[in-house]
């Protein structure tokens, strides 16, 4: 594999996209962030010599492959997906479109234009299905079981990107990951929307009975691991990136809602704002991934303490929430999910 300088990432724009954008700045990459800018995208700017962007939907392959040609990338990071399950259930086809024509977009200018471009692609650890409570964490082992409209669509691109490697002997590498969270997340996803309920003093929709279980990781740690492995020389792998931060819904919602106790308001009751709501169809009960093996081959563990960048982050939100619109300018609604 050549030396790696010139890096795209997709969806550079996204949560997860941005973070990695500012590693791989510092370790001096030339970076070309490819965007289309959709609701969930923020305005983080990158004032660096080395960063170039270029806002393109990736699902309009002939554009791609002029844009990339041009940059002649050493690697690509596919970040790019549309990843909110309530979304996929209420509209799948979009996911579909997305998630799987975007993917296979760029698995078609890696096959011609260069199989010594290293592919990896950003997944996720819901492709695996649902874990009960006395199961042991999914491995590298674990079979595929999609059961929303998201991860079945996560999965089938990662079945896409397997195929290529196999076909046309491309060389990739495929990451299922965690829940993320931190600064900057969109207001969709479920720590910002508790955080900014408590804001607002205004309800907390929980699912269920909230027992449902998620493993979170602070997006830094998920970022650091993706560089480790952008230069690693291992090719056709599957890296799983956990933290062994296993929480209940409601444990985080009550956490949150302590921490406002503590520090904001000491007179309101902010647990009094959760309210059960009927169930997600087709809920997922946990999820938890066995990241040994990452650990082994990288080098790498989580590094952050949860409480702590839980903390951080809804201290992000507190003091930036007046800015929340300029923060996330392309949402294309009249009615802010914050307001």
């Amino acid at each position: 594999m050549n030396k790696i300088r010139n890096l795209v990432i997709t969806g550079g724009s996204g949560f997860i996209g941005t973070n990695l954008i500012e590693i791989a700045l510092k370790k001096n990459l030339r970076v070309l962030n490819i965007d289309r800018l959709n609701y969930c995208s923020n305005s983080r700017k990158f004032n660096h010599r080395n960063y170039l962007f270029k806002k393109l939907d990736l699902t309009n392959g002939k554009k791609l492959n002029i844009v990339l040609k041009k940059f002649k990338p050493d690697a690509i990071i596919n970040c790019a997906a549309e990843s909110h399950v309530d979304r996929s259930i209420n509209n799948p086809g979009i996911f579909v479109h997305s998630n799987i024509i975007s993917i296979l977009n760029i698995l078609n200018f890696v096959k011609n234009y260069s199989k010594k471009i290293k592919l990896i692609h950003v997944s996720t650890d819901e492709v695996f299905g649902s874990l009960k409570n006395n199961k042991n964490k999914f491995d590298l082992k674990s079979k595929y079981d999609p059961k929303s409209p998201y991860s079945a669509s996560k999965a089938s691109s990662d079945f896409f990107v397997r195929s290529f490697g196999n076909t046309y002997n491309i060389d990739y590498v495929i990451t299922n990951c965690s829940n993320n969270y931190g600064p900057y997340q969109y207001t969709e996803k479920l720590i910002p929307v508790v955080i900014l309920s408590c804001i607002k003093k205004k309800k907390i929709p929980i699912y269920g009975k909230g027992r449902n279980i998620r493993e979170w990781i602070f997006v830094k740690d998920h970022c650091e691991a993706l560089i480790k492995i952008l230069f690693k020389k291992k090719t056709k792998d599957t890296y799983l990136i956990g933290s062994n931060n296993e929480f209940s819904n409601v444990k985080i919602i009550n956490f949150i809602c302590e921490w406002f106790n503590e520090n904001i308001d000491k007179t309101y009751n902010y647990k009094a704002l959760k309210k059960f709501v009927v169930d997600r169809k087709g809920h997922d009960f946990r999820y938890a991934l066995d990241y040994s093996q990452t650990s082994k081959d990288l080098n790498w563990f989580p590094r952050s303490n949860f409480n702590k960048t839980l903390i951080l982050t809804i201290k992000f939100y507190l003091e930036n929430f007046s800015k929340l619109k300029n923060i996330f300018p392309y949402e294309k609604k009249n009615s802010y999910p914050w307001k």
